[in-house]
């Protein structure tokens, strides 16, 4: 069976808060290396990975992770308000 790309925000969010990856991954308890594969994508992360993440950004799993290729933040933001207003 073929794995799954998973698509992720990692590198937008960590930029956001001004981590260095080894800061990032002195939070989640990975090697600094393993950030960089997450953000190129190059690697899936575990479950127990992928709620380190959502426990250190605050955020859902949903707004980190996807199977999907992900929109810009603002463009889900928007997207959604003119959805809503409609």
């Amino acid at each position: 069976m073929k794995t799954r790309k998973i698509y992720n925000r990692i590198l937008v969010l960590r930029k956001e808060r001004g981590l260095s990856r080894q800061e990032l991954a002195d939070i989640v308890g990975v090697n600094f290396q393993t950030i960089g594969y997450l953000e190129r994508e190059e690697y899936n992360p575990s479950l127990d990975l992928a709620f380190r993440f959502s426990d250190c950004f605050d955020l859902t799993v949903e707004v980190i992770f996807s199977p999907e290729p992900m929109r810009p933040l603002s463009q889900e933001l928007y997207g959604r308000r003119e959805k809503e207003g409609e």
